[in-house]
């Protein structure tokens, strides 16, 4: 996935302000992370969750792509809680 352009949804825009996320993070994260799932089934975009670090702070962010044009659709993005995910935070903890 090549971002041509990066557009933040509404949604993304309010869960990174209420998380003291930076849209600095969120590129770098889409620009360098690793991708840790795929949702090639997701509407109206397939997504993914790629997994990056700013500093020590893991970062999750969901990125639908319009292949169409190029365009990369920030849906959120968050810091992956310990309890829910195993060390490193690329894998979810079995419930």
């Amino acid at each position: 996935m090549k971002c041509e352009r990066v557009v933040f949804s509404g949604h993304a825009i309010q869960r990174m302000f209420q998380r003291g996320v930076e849209q600095d993070a969120v590129n770098a994260v889409i620009a360098g992370g690793e991708t840790i799932a795929d949702y090639p089934d997701d509407s109206p975009y397939p997504s993914r969750l790629p997994l990056g670090f700013v500093g020590s702070r893991p970062l999750h962010v969901v990125v639908a792509w319009d292949a169409g044009t190029g365009t990369c659709i920030i849906v959120t993005a968050y810091e992956p809680q310990p309890e829910q995910w195993d060390p490193g935070f690329g894998k979810r903890r079995e419930q």
